[in-house]
């Protein structure tokens, strides 16, 4: 009998009841055992895989299978970028201690194995147990290495220069970890109490320094624009005087001239041609009016030495009035 030989049957000879229990057992199983087999990995990430206990492999962004109870996933590594602040304290060049607030950007490198070297990500995983501890660490020696050799101002005036060096140092030390430093900032640079009131001093002090050459300036434009203008006027009115003296002079030798044709001595003629002036002059001070004070002489020949007083007092200005006072013959 086929069926007392103890063989096992087959499936398709096994009662449908029977069937239907190893099915339900492959199903529970399946259900079970699917999140140990089947896993999805998401955008950005990607997972180390161990067999035993061992490195294997690191998948991708995607879904992805493992064998159950054999393999396991041994980390979850984020590649997105990150970022860390810290301050650390300072001493420049002249002995200013500075408190730096610092940025750091990083990432873990997606660089592939290849020539027998790790890819990125397993140095960032079995290499480095705390990167971010490590890359403080680098950044602090780094900055405190590079800040002595600046003095305070310089430091202020070439932070960006001072963290694109930094950043490089520790960029080049970090790649042995499996991480890639993308940028290094110094957000803030804070000073003790009483270097920054000292700062505040001096500032203060060249403001009103830089206002009070401005102002000095100004009133020196100021001063030599006058200067300049009462100059040109004073030329200007010595020219004007220049030509009245030159026309006068020039009228006088015409009629001194005209005098001595008529046959006149040269004496008779002087004495005529300052009678004939002293007469327009008296005539122009009625005339204008003013009420200045002349004093005549008693001696008609001492009238030349008067005529030339009479001819100042016309030319200043102020002389309102002429008062003729004939002087007694003593």
């Amino acid at each position: 009998m086929g069926g007392e030989s103890g063989e096992a049957l087959p499936i398709h000879r096994l009662a449908p009841s029977t069937k239907g229990i190893l099915l339900g057992i492959i199903i529970v199983l399946l259900i079970v055992l699917a999140p140990q087999i089947f896993f999805i990995v998401p955008q950005q990430n990607v997972y180390i895989i161990e067999r035993l206990g061992k490195f294997n492999r690191t998948v991708g962004a995607g879904l992805n299978i493992k064998i159950p109870f054999f393999e396991t996933i041994a980390a979850k590594v984020d590649m997105r970028t990150r970022q860390e602040q810290f301050g650390i304290d300072a001493k420049t060049r002249d002995n200013v201690t500075v408190t730096m607030a610092i940025a750091a950007q990083y990432r873990v490198s997606a660089q592939p194995a290849a020539n027998g070297q790790p890819s990125g990500v397993w140095r960032s995983y079995y290499m480095l147990a705390n990167p971010t501890a490590q890359m403080r660490s680098y950044l602090i020696d780094a900055l405190r290495s590079s800040v002595p050799q600046y003095t305070l101002d310089e430091v202020f005036d070439k932070k960006d220069a001072i963290a694109s060096d930094v950043n490089q140092t520790v960029s080049g030390l970090m790649v042995a970890y499996g991480y890639d430093v993308v940028s290094t900032l110094i957000t803030s640079i804070d000073l003790p109490a009483d270097v920054e009131q000292s700062m505040n001093r001096i500032n203060s002090a060249q403001r009103e320094k830089e206002a009070a050459q401005s102002l000095a300036e100004a009133e020196r434009i100021k001063v030599v624009t006058e200067a300049r203008a009462r100059a040109e006027a004073m030329e200007q009115a010595g020219r004007g005087i220049a030509a009245q003296r030159k026309a006068i002079a020039d009228g006088i030798s015409e009629s001194l001239a005209v005098i001595k044709s008529s046959g006149v001595s040269a004496a008779e003629a002087n004495q005529l041609f300052i009678f004939t002036q002293w007469t327009d002059m008296m005539s122009e001070f009625a005339r204008n009016g003013r009420q200045s004070t002349v004093v005549l002489p008693s001696d008609f020949t001492a009238t030349a030495s008067m005529f030339e007083q009479m001819l100042v007092a016309q030319e200043t200005e102020g002389a309102d009035e002429f008062v003729i006072v004939e002087e007694e013959e003593k």
